[in-house]
Formats: structure tokens, C-alpha cells, sequence
């Protein structure tokens, strides 16, 4: 029961923060980031696409009422939807993961998640995707798919099965290092101390933050176009840079920014034990 409360309740939240941002759910231009990585999401809510000669990978699915959009993006770039073979997720919240039910049944793919995600993205629950998880994933593990591999990074804390997606793509000559973020953030009602859903959460994000700062960054991408800087960065890349997207200083100073963060909400609560971030 208090595990479904806790669903409802995030639930709840998620809904109430799409409707004061109406970048969740605004059309973006699909574009080419590097190499075969695109992004097809909308204008705040990240979904990546890579390109393989076997069919296509699928990183989120944004909620339901985003799958119009994700399909016209990825017809835009020339691709089929209809070749989507493999579908991962950053996180179990709705805003990147509830339309993975529908995906996995029109297109056949299959999909692969952290394990510790894998009961949320199976619920049935309000808002979840009630979807088959065809492929438990552990932190390491890797994902492959003509030619393109990318590899799974247990970043917890956000959701038990938070993920941090890396992979290297060719650009000209040069081979880079792409870093796609599940989710750092402590979320409003987050409770860090004393919490008996979640007792390690606090030492998770520590882990995950460690975790962080050991990946080596040239492409910096994320869950949400917000931590990344996604509009500016695309305005930017319409005007004529090249490199628009390689921003390995922005990358250090969003974990460094994240991480303090989390430690002053840490901090706050262990003088306020179970008050829950604000």
C-alpha cells in the first residue's frame, strides 16, 4: 500500500509540473546530433534515437499523448518508426517511460531495463506502462545493435533503477564520447533521511554522483533538454557550429551544480528528519 501511495503521489506531482511547463509537450525540430545519434523528443522531454543498419534504438518514450510527435520526428529524419527494435529508458517516471507499452506493441521491439526499475515499468498502475521488459539490465551492462553499442550506468536515487547511457559516436575524424544523464535531481517530496520506502536512497545518490564524475564527456545530453541547454545549443548548431553539442565543461559544472545541490538538501533534512525536499 505504501508503495502504491508513493506511485500515486509522484504520479500526481509529474502531472501538476507538465502543466506549468509547456516544454513537456511542445513539438521540437529532430535533428542529428553526432554521427547515427538524433534526438526526436520534444521540446523538454528528451527521446534519442540511434540509427543502425538492423533498425533503430529508442532511449524514452515521453508520455502517451508525446508518441504523435516522437513518430513525426523520426518520419522527419527519413527513418520508420516501424524499425524500432530496442527501447531503453533513462528513469521509471511517466514523463520519459509511459508510452514504452505502446511503442513495444506496435513496433515489436523489444525492451531492455535496469533492473531495479523493472517492477515500475511492468506496473499496470496509473500513469506506469504496464509494458513487458524483455531484457533485465545491470550496471555495466552493455547494448548492441548493428554496430552501435551502448553501455548502462546505475545512477540511483531519482528511481531505484535511475540509468546513464554512454556510448561513442564517429564525427569526422573524431570518435566522441556521448554521456545522455538519466536524472540527478532531488525531486519535491524526496525524503533523503529516514525514509522506509527507500532507506539508502541518500547513499545513492552519493554513488551515483561518483559515478558521474568518472564518466568521461564530450557529448553532453540528458533526460530533459533543460540539463543539457538543449534550445540554445540548437539555435546555435541552425547558426553554423559544428561542435554545438560538445560541451564537456557544462558537463562538469552540471554534475558539480547537482551534486551541491543534493548534499545542502541532504544537510537540511538531517536537521529535519523526514520533511522531504521542498
Amino acid at each position: 500500500m505504501l508503495r502504491r501511495a508513493l506511485v500515486l503521489f509522484f504520479l500526481a506531482a509529474a502531472i501538476v509540473l507538465a502543466q506549468g511547463n509547456p516544454d513537456w509537450h511542445a513539438e521540437f525540430p529532430a535533428f542529428q546530433i553526432a554521427g547515427n545519434l538524433y534526438y526526436v523528443g520534444t521540446a523538454d522531454l528528451a527521446v534519442y534515437l540511434v540509427h543502425t543498419p538492423r533498425g533503430n534504438i529508442l532511449i524514452n518514450s515521453d508520455f502517451k499523448q508525446d508518441l504523435p510527435l516522437i513518430k513525426k520526428s523520426i518520419e522527419q529524419l527519413g527513418f520508420k518508426y516501424s524499425d524500432t527494435k530496442i527501447i531503453l529508458i533513462s528513469h521509471a517516471h511517466g514523463d520519459h517511460d509511459e508510452g514504452t507499452g505502446v511503442i513495444q506493441k506496435e513496433t515489436g521491439a523489444k525492451l531492455m531495463v535496469m533492473d531495479a526499475d523493472v517492477p515500475e515499468e511492468e506496473s499496470a498502475a496509473p500513469g506506469r506502462p504496464g509494458a513487458h521488459v524483455d531484457r533485465v539490465l545491470h550496471d555495466g551492462g552493455t547494448v548492441q545493435l548493428g554496430g552501435s553499442k551502448l553501455v548502462a550506468h546505475l545512477t540511483p536515487g531519482h528511481t531505484r533503477g535511475c540509468t546513464t547511457w554512454t556510448m561513442q559516436e564517429r564525427e569526422g575524424a573524431r570518435t566522441l564520447n556521448v554521456v545522455i544523464v538519466g536524472s540527478p535531481n532531488v525531486n519535491p517530496g524526496y525524503i533523503l533521511v529516514g525514509n522506509k520506502n527507500y532507506p539508502q536512497i541518500a547513499d545513492d545518490y552519493v554513488k551515483t554522483f561518483a559515478v558521474l564524475k568518472s564518466l568521461p564527456c564530450d557529448v553532453f545530453l540528458g533526460a530533459h533538454g533543460g540539463y543539457f541547454g538543449l534550445k540554445a545549443k540548437y539555435e546555435k548548431m541552425k547558426a553554423g557550429s559544428k561542435d554545438a553539442f560538445i560541451d564537456p565543461d557544462g558537463y562538469k559544472a552540471y554534475v558539480a551544480e547537482r551534486d551541491d545541490t543534493f548534499r545542502k538538501e541532504w544537510e537540511r533534512q538531517k536537521q529535519n528528519p523526514g520533511s522531504g525536499a521542498p
